[in-house]
């Protein structure tokens, strides 16, 4: 068999293989494993033993609807902890089955692992100091604060770069610490997720003191990741929240993670536009 014959049956062939690849495991084991942040509160996270938040509450209820189409009615539900660094290679390694964390949808990340469907709408804000500057240009020659291995990171540099703001970017292994080196004057402002941020804030002790700019740096989709080139897995994934969304049971889910809080007009607009069943 000539080399450029064999490389294209071999192009051909990979899709089908991955493909097979979650389901097979999926059935063979009676398992869903699903990945999930511990740190990306109220999206996901870690709370009481037990994992919390809107992706995961999310996914707890589309298992039901994965294991209707495997045919899996005692199928186990494994939530596994994954770091902001190692989420999408443990994806792709075969590891966790799904990823329902906080996780912008990009082109770089499509290249490791593929995305579902939209399943909310987030942005990069910024808090200071209420008595901090009043705009971005003003944290020029400033320490300005990020979490490591995030698209925030990216989205900051962007506009940094943009507005030819020279404030030097210091990057925190988790927010945790970004808002405390904020709170004791270590940064001048801290950047992450509007909707992790505004819940980090609700939580400080010194919430009187900090103010969140309401200019949106970023608009990014979120969804679920799964392995690369899973097209029958997807397509189930897909369906299933479609499901959810047409029964209502997505935005009953924001509303027990994020109660008392509006949707933003972002979200509003992926709950009205969301693929939904006929």
């Amino acid at each position: 068999m000539r080399p450029l014959f064999a490389a294209l049956i071999a192009a051909i062939l990979m899709p089908a293989a991955a493909q097979a690849q979650t389901l097979e495991r999926i059935k063979e084991n009676g398992q869903l494993v699903i990945g999930f942040r511990t740190d990306a509160a109220p999206l996901s996270y870690l709370g009481e033993n037990e994992p919390k938040g809107y992706t995961p509450t999310v996914c707890y209820v589309l298992a039901s609807k994965i294991a209707a189409a495997v045919e899996l009615p005692d199928m186990e539900i494994i939530f596994r902890p994954v770091t902001a660094e190692n989420r999408f290679e443990e994806v792709a390694n075969g590891n966790i089955d799904l990823l329902c964390g906080a996780a912008t949808i990009t082109l770089e990340r499509r290249e490791l692992v593929d995305f579902s469907v939209p399943v909310y709408v987030d942005g990069t804000v910024v808090v200071l100091k209420k008595d901090g500057p009043e705009s971005l240009d003003e944290l020029a020659g400033m320490k300005v604060g990020v979490r490591s291995a995030t698209t925030t990171l990216d989205a900051l540099q962007n506009s940094l770069n943009a507005a030819d703001i020279a404030a030097e970017v210091v990057v925190f292994d988790d927010h945790p610490t970004g808002m405390a080196a904020l709170e004791q004057d270590e940064i001048t402002a801290y950047f992450a997720d509007q909707s992790i941020l505004m819940n980090m804030v609700a939580q400080s002790e010194v919430a009187d003191d900090l103010k969140v700019f309401d200019q949106l740096l970023t608009v990014e989709k979120q969804g679920l990741a799964m392995a690369r080139g899973d097209t029958e897995f997807r397509l189930i994934v897909d369906r299933g929240l479609s499901e959810l969304f047409t029964e209502g049971a997505m935005e009953q889910a924001f509303a027990r993670a994020l109660p008392n809080v509006k949707p933003g007009l972002g979200l509003q607009s992926m709950f009205l536009l969301s693929p939904t069943l006929p």
